[in-house]
Protein backbone atom coordinates (compact mmCIF):
# COMPACT_ATOMS: atom_id res chain seq x y z
CA UNK A 1 0.00 0.00 0.00
CA UNK A 2 1.55 3.39 -1.05
CA UNK A 3 1.60 6.16 1.67
CA UNK A 4 -1.60 8.57 2.17
CA UNK A 5 -0.91 11.67 1.11
CA UNK A 6 -2.04 14.07 3.82
CA UNK A 7 -2.96 17.87 3.55
CA UNK A 8 0.03 19.65 5.33
CA UNK A 9 -2.47 21.18 8.27
CA UNK A 10 -2.69 17.64 9.44
CA UNK A 11 0.70 17.03 8.70
CA UNK A 12 1.66 19.69 10.98
CA UNK A 13 -1.02 18.25 13.76
CA UNK A 14 0.25 14.93 13.65
CA UNK A 15 4.02 15.64 14.10
CA UNK A 16 2.68 17.56 17.45
CA UNK A 17 0.48 14.91 19.00
CA UNK A 18 -0.34 14.48 22.25
CA UNK A 19 -2.93 11.56 23.53
CA UNK A 20 -5.87 14.45 23.37
CA UNK A 21 -4.38 15.86 20.32
CA UNK A 22 -5.27 12.32 18.74
CA UNK A 23 -8.37 12.28 20.80
CA UNK A 24 -9.69 14.98 18.49
CA UNK A 25 -8.24 14.17 15.07
CA UNK A 26 -10.07 10.65 15.44
CA UNK A 27 -13.35 11.76 16.65
CA UNK A 28 -13.38 10.56 19.76
CA UNK A 29 -15.77 11.24 22.68
CA UNK A 30 -14.09 11.34 26.18
CA UNK A 31 -13.92 11.10 29.17
CA UNK A 32 -16.22 8.12 28.43
CA UNK A 33 -19.34 8.04 30.84
CA UNK A 34 -19.51 6.33 34.50
CA UNK A 35 -22.55 5.49 34.55
CA UNK A 36 -24.94 4.15 37.69
CA UNK A 37 -25.98 0.53 36.92
CA UNK A 38 -29.17 -1.21 39.05
CA UNK A 39 -29.78 -4.08 37.90
CA UNK A 40 -32.72 -6.09 39.17
CA UNK A 41 -30.31 -8.96 40.14
CA UNK A 42 -30.31 -10.58 43.99
CA UNK A 43 -27.65 -8.73 45.89
CA UNK A 44 -27.48 -5.63 44.24
CA UNK A 45 -29.40 -3.21 46.44
CA UNK A 46 -26.46 -4.11 48.74
CA UNK A 47 -23.91 -2.39 47.05
CA UNK A 48 -23.28 0.77 44.61
CA UNK A 49 -22.68 -0.81 41.06
CA UNK A 50 -21.09 1.68 38.31
CA UNK A 51 -20.55 1.02 34.43
CA UNK A 52 -17.21 2.46 32.71
CA UNK A 53 -18.70 2.64 29.41
CA UNK A 54 -15.45 2.97 27.54
CA UNK A 55 -17.96 1.01 24.49
CA UNK A 56 -19.08 4.56 23.98
CA UNK A 57 -15.38 6.30 23.07
CA UNK A 58 -16.28 5.66 19.35
CA UNK A 59 -18.33 3.56 17.25
CA UNK A 60 -15.27 1.74 15.49
CA UNK A 61 -12.48 1.96 17.88
CA UNK A 62 -13.29 1.65 21.95
CA UNK A 63 -12.78 0.86 24.80
CA UNK A 64 -9.51 -0.89 25.94
CA UNK A 65 -8.06 -1.16 22.29
CA UNK A 66 -7.85 2.63 22.51
CA UNK A 67 -6.80 2.84 25.57
CA UNK A 68 -3.84 0.54 25.05
CA UNK A 69 -3.24 2.25 21.54
CA UNK A 70 -3.24 5.95 22.67
CA UNK A 71 0.25 6.86 24.14
CA UNK A 72 1.46 4.20 21.77
CA UNK A 73 0.21 6.09 18.75
CA UNK A 74 0.64 9.41 19.74
CA UNK A 75 4.64 8.62 20.64
CA UNK A 76 4.92 7.29 16.64
CA UNK A 77 2.28 8.91 14.35
CA UNK A 78 4.65 11.60 13.17
CA UNK A 79 7.76 9.15 12.91
CA UNK A 80 6.02 6.30 11.43
CA UNK A 81 5.22 5.25 7.89
CA UNK A 82 4.23 1.76 8.72
CA UNK A 83 2.63 -0.53 11.53
CA UNK A 84 3.00 -4.50 11.91
CA UNK A 85 0.88 -5.54 14.13
CA UNK A 86 -0.67 -9.90 15.23
CA UNK A 87 -4.06 -10.79 16.14
CA UNK A 88 -6.93 -13.65 14.60
CA UNK A 89 -9.74 -13.70 12.20
CA UNK A 90 -12.04 -11.29 14.34
CA UNK A 91 -9.25 -9.52 16.60
CA UNK A 92 -10.45 -6.39 17.96
CA UNK A 93 -6.74 -4.98 18.74
CA UNK A 94 -6.13 -5.17 14.47
CA UNK A 95 -9.64 -3.48 13.96
CA UNK A 96 -9.24 -0.69 15.80
CA UNK A 97 -5.35 -0.53 14.89
CA UNK A 98 -6.28 -0.67 11.67
CA UNK A 99 -8.85 2.11 11.56
CA UNK A 100 -6.29 4.16 13.47
CA UNK A 101 -3.79 3.72 10.84
CA UNK A 102 -6.47 4.39 7.83
CA UNK A 103 -7.06 7.58 9.47
CA UNK A 104 -3.82 9.14 10.34
CA UNK A 105 -2.30 7.95 6.47
CA UNK A 106 -0.06 5.30 8.10
CA UNK A 107 0.31 2.19 6.22
CA UNK A 108 -0.72 -0.98 8.26
CA UNK A 109 -0.06 -4.78 8.06
CA UNK A 110 -1.75 -7.46 9.77
CA UNK A 111 -0.19 -10.21 10.94
CA UNK A 112 -3.32 -12.99 11.36
CA UNK A 113 -3.66 -16.43 12.92
CA UNK A 114 -5.00 -18.83 10.04
CA UNK A 115 -6.17 -18.32 6.48
CA UNK A 116 -9.53 -16.53 6.02
CA UNK A 117 -8.44 -15.84 1.92
CA UNK A 118 -11.30 -18.01 1.24
CA UNK A 119 -13.84 -16.24 3.29
CA UNK A 120 -13.20 -13.33 5.00
CA UNK A 121 -14.46 -12.38 8.12
CA UNK A 122 -16.19 -9.05 8.84
CA UNK A 123 -12.90 -7.04 10.58
CA UNK A 124 -10.92 -8.43 7.57
CA UNK A 125 -13.39 -7.35 5.62
CA UNK A 126 -13.05 -3.80 7.17
CA UNK A 127 -9.11 -3.72 7.06
CA UNK A 128 -9.44 -4.44 3.57
CA UNK A 129 -11.71 -1.43 3.32
CA UNK A 130 -9.18 0.92 4.54
CA UNK A 131 -6.29 -0.40 2.53
CA UNK A 132 -5.06 -2.66 5.11
CA UNK A 133 -2.24 -5.58 4.02
CA UNK A 134 -3.40 -8.57 5.41
CA UNK A 135 -0.69 -11.83 5.29
CA UNK A 136 -2.23 -14.96 6.66
CA UNK A 137 -0.11 -16.97 9.61
CA UNK A 138 0.01 -20.66 9.93
CA UNK A 139 -0.38 -21.91 13.71
CA UNK A 140 2.85 -22.77 14.02
CA UNK A 141 4.28 -19.14 11.98
CA UNK A 142 1.97 -17.25 14.85
CA UNK A 143 3.25 -19.18 17.63
CA UNK A 144 6.89 -17.58 17.17
CA UNK A 145 5.41 -13.90 17.26
CA UNK A 146 7.31 -13.16 20.33
CA UNK A 147 10.31 -14.40 19.26
CA UNK A 148 13.70 -12.41 19.04
CA UNK A 149 14.37 -14.32 15.98
CA UNK A 150 10.86 -14.07 14.10
CA UNK A 151 10.45 -10.51 15.18
CA UNK A 152 13.92 -9.82 13.87
CA UNK A 153 12.95 -11.48 10.21
CA UNK A 154 9.77 -9.09 10.57
CA UNK A 155 12.09 -6.38 11.34
CA UNK A 156 14.30 -6.95 7.72
CA UNK A 157 10.67 -7.97 5.83
CA UNK A 158 9.28 -4.49 7.13
CA UNK A 159 12.25 -2.58 7.67
CA UNK A 160 11.15 0.67 9.56
CA UNK A 161 7.79 -0.38 10.42
CA UNK A 162 6.83 -0.25 14.21
CA UNK A 163 5.69 -3.85 15.25
CA UNK A 164 3.35 -3.91 17.66
CA UNK A 165 2.47 -7.04 20.04
CA UNK A 166 -0.60 -8.82 20.13
CA UNK A 167 -3.67 -7.44 21.52
CA UNK A 168 -1.62 -3.60 21.90
CA UNK A 169 0.20 -5.67 24.91
CA UNK A 170 3.17 -3.55 26.26
CA UNK A 171 4.66 -1.42 28.59
CA UNK A 172 3.60 1.51 26.73
CA UNK A 173 0.12 0.49 26.46
CA UNK A 174 -0.42 1.05 30.68
CA UNK A 175 -0.53 4.82 30.09
CA UNK A 176 -3.64 5.14 28.34
CA UNK A 177 -5.03 2.55 30.51
CA UNK A 178 -4.52 4.61 33.33
CA UNK A 179 -6.04 7.93 31.98
CA UNK A 180 -9.27 5.67 32.23
CA UNK A 181 -8.83 5.77 36.25
CA UNK A 182 -8.49 9.62 36.35
CA UNK A 183 -11.61 9.53 34.73
CA UNK A 184 -13.79 8.07 37.55
CA UNK A 185 -14.78 10.84 40.31
CA UNK A 186 -16.05 8.31 42.27
CA UNK A 187 -14.13 6.81 45.01
CA UNK A 188 -14.14 2.62 44.69
CA UNK A 189 -13.81 -0.57 46.51
CA UNK A 190 -13.55 -2.63 43.88
CA UNK A 191 -13.18 -2.09 39.83
CA UNK A 192 -13.69 -5.28 37.92
CA UNK A 193 -12.03 -6.27 34.29
CA UNK A 194 -12.22 -8.82 31.92
CA UNK A 195 -8.55 -10.18 31.45
CA UNK A 196 -6.57 -11.95 28.14
CA UNK A 197 -3.23 -10.62 28.01
CA UNK A 198 -2.97 -8.81 30.58
CA UNK A 199 -2.08 -5.22 30.14
CA UNK A 200 -5.47 -3.60 30.93
CA UNK A 201 -5.63 -4.89 33.78
CA UNK A 202 -2.05 -4.20 35.13
CA UNK A 203 -2.97 -0.35 33.68
CA UNK A 204 -5.48 -0.19 36.49
CA UNK A 205 -3.37 -1.99 38.91
CA UNK A 206 -0.59 0.55 38.28
CA UNK A 207 -3.13 3.36 38.51
CA UNK A 208 -5.74 2.60 41.16
CA UNK A 209 -3.82 5.38 43.17
CA UNK A 210 -4.80 7.98 41.29
CA UNK A 211 -7.98 8.35 42.28
CA UNK A 212 -8.71 10.65 45.29
CA UNK A 213 -10.55 8.81 48.29
CA UNK A 214 -10.28 5.41 47.92
CA UNK A 215 -10.65 2.86 50.34
CA UNK A 216 -8.38 0.67 52.47
CA UNK A 217 -10.02 -2.22 51.23
CA UNK A 218 -9.62 -0.91 47.32
CA UNK A 219 -9.15 -4.22 45.12
CA UNK A 220 -8.83 -4.94 41.18
CA UNK A 221 -10.42 -8.07 40.33
CA UNK A 222 -10.09 -9.74 37.38
CA UNK A 223 -12.40 -11.93 35.05
CA UNK A 224 -10.40 -14.50 33.17
CA UNK A 225 -12.11 -14.73 30.06
CA UNK A 226 -10.02 -18.10 28.98
CA UNK A 227 -8.41 -20.86 30.59
CA UNK A 228 -5.12 -19.79 32.24
CA UNK A 229 -4.65 -20.37 35.69
CA UNK A 230 -1.23 -19.05 36.49
CA UNK A 231 -0.53 -18.06 32.90
CA UNK A 232 -2.60 -15.06 33.24
CA UNK A 233 -1.58 -14.05 36.39
CA UNK A 234 1.57 -13.98 35.19
CA UNK A 235 1.06 -11.89 32.42
CA UNK A 236 -0.23 -9.27 34.91
CA UNK A 237 2.56 -9.50 36.67
CA UNK A 238 5.47 -9.09 34.16
CA UNK A 239 3.72 -5.18 33.67
CA UNK A 240 3.83 -4.43 37.16
CA UNK A 241 6.78 -3.40 39.38
CA UNK A 242 8.90 -5.58 41.26
CA UNK A 243 7.30 -4.11 44.68
CA UNK A 244 3.72 -3.47 43.57
CA UNK A 245 1.50 -3.86 47.13
CA UNK A 246 -1.47 -3.51 45.26
CA UNK A 247 -4.39 -5.58 45.85
CA UNK A 248 -4.91 -7.71 42.95
CA UNK A 249 -7.20 -10.95 42.07
CA UNK A 250 -8.28 -12.95 38.73
CA UNK A 251 -11.11 -14.99 38.96
CA UNK A 252 -11.13 -18.20 36.68
CA UNK A 253 -14.61 -19.48 37.26
CA UNK A 254 -16.36 -17.66 34.67
CA UNK A 255 -14.58 -18.26 31.15
CA UNK A 256 -17.67 -20.92 30.11
CA UNK A 257 -15.28 -23.05 28.75
CA UNK A 258 -12.70 -21.36 27.63
CA UNK A 259 -11.68 -17.94 24.79
CA UNK A 260 -14.49 -17.28 22.53
CA UNK A 261 -16.73 -20.01 24.09
CA UNK A 262 -20.13 -19.68 25.51
CA UNK A 263 -23.00 -21.61 27.44
CA UNK A 264 -26.74 -20.93 26.80
CA UNK A 265 -26.76 -19.19 30.03
CA UNK A 266 -24.02 -16.69 29.09
CA UNK A 267 -25.64 -16.01 25.77
CA UNK A 268 -29.29 -15.35 28.06
CA UNK A 269 -27.44 -12.40 29.88
CA UNK A 270 -25.71 -10.51 27.15
CA UNK A 271 -29.57 -10.27 25.51
CA UNK A 272 -30.90 -9.39 29.16
CA UNK A 273 -28.11 -6.65 29.20
CA UNK A 274 -29.59 -5.18 26.00
CA UNK A 275 -33.28 -5.62 26.15
CA UNK A 276 -33.52 -4.64 29.91
CA UNK A 277 -30.18 -2.43 30.75
CA UNK A 278 -29.83 -0.71 27.18
CA UNK A 279 -26.10 -1.96 27.63
CA UNK A 280 -24.37 -4.00 24.39
CA UNK A 281 -22.18 -6.49 25.19
CA UNK A 282 -20.42 -9.71 23.37
CA UNK A 283 -19.57 -13.16 25.00
CA UNK A 284 -16.10 -12.76 24.48
CA UNK A 285 -14.60 -10.27 27.01
CA UNK A 286 -17.65 -7.95 28.10
CA UNK A 287 -20.93 -10.19 28.82
CA UNK A 288 -18.53 -12.84 30.64
CA UNK A 289 -17.74 -9.82 33.01
CA UNK A 290 -20.83 -8.93 33.49
CA UNK A 291 -21.81 -12.19 34.19
CA UNK A 292 -19.52 -12.99 36.55
CA UNK A 293 -20.97 -9.69 38.40
CA UNK A 294 -24.39 -11.09 38.20
CA UNK A 295 -22.85 -14.20 40.37
CA UNK A 296 -21.06 -12.42 42.84
CA UNK A 297 -23.76 -10.51 44.05
CA UNK A 298 -26.22 -13.66 44.47
CA UNK A 299 -23.00 -15.23 46.57
CA UNK A 300 -22.36 -12.26 48.41
CA UNK A 301 -19.08 -11.35 47.72
CA UNK A 302 -18.98 -8.02 48.37
CA UNK A 303 -19.60 -6.22 51.34
CA UNK A 304 -22.67 -3.63 52.28
CA UNK A 305 -21.95 -0.37 50.76
CA UNK A 306 -19.00 -1.04 48.57
CA UNK A 307 -18.70 0.94 45.56
CA UNK A 308 -17.97 -1.74 42.56
CA UNK A 309 -16.91 -0.18 39.01
CA UNK A 310 -17.45 -2.29 35.97
CA UNK A 311 -15.27 -1.67 33.35
CA UNK A 312 -16.81 -2.18 29.84
CA UNK A 313 -13.93 -2.43 27.22
CA UNK A 314 -15.91 -2.55 23.97
CA UNK A 315 -15.13 -5.01 21.69
CA UNK A 316 -18.92 -5.34 20.24
CA UNK A 317 -17.16 -5.83 16.54
CA UNK A 318 -16.06 -9.10 17.76
CA UNK A 319 -19.98 -9.37 17.90
CA UNK A 320 -20.73 -9.78 13.98
CA UNK A 321 -20.42 -13.58 13.93
CA UNK A 322 -21.05 -16.85 15.88
CA UNK A 323 -19.32 -16.34 18.71
CA UNK A 324 -17.88 -19.66 19.04
CA UNK A 325 -15.81 -18.96 15.98
CA UNK A 326 -14.12 -15.90 17.54
CA UNK A 327 -10.69 -16.04 17.79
Amino acid sequence: MAGITLPFSLLIAIATMTPEHLQKQLGLSLPSPLQRFTPNWPGAENVTLWVKRDDLIHPIISGNKWRKLSQLLADHAATTQHIVSFGGGFSNHLHALGWCCQQLGIEFTALVRGNYGASPTPMLTDLSRWQANIRYLTKLEYRQRDEPDFLADLSEQYPGALIIPEGGSQHAALAGVQTMLAECPSPFDKIITPVASGATMAGIINGAGMIAGVSARQQVLGIAVLKGVGYLEDLVAQFLPAKSNRDWQILHHYHHGGYARTSPALLTLCEEMQQAYAIPVEPVYSGKVFYAVKALLAQGAFAAGEQVIIVHTGGLQGARTDPDSHS
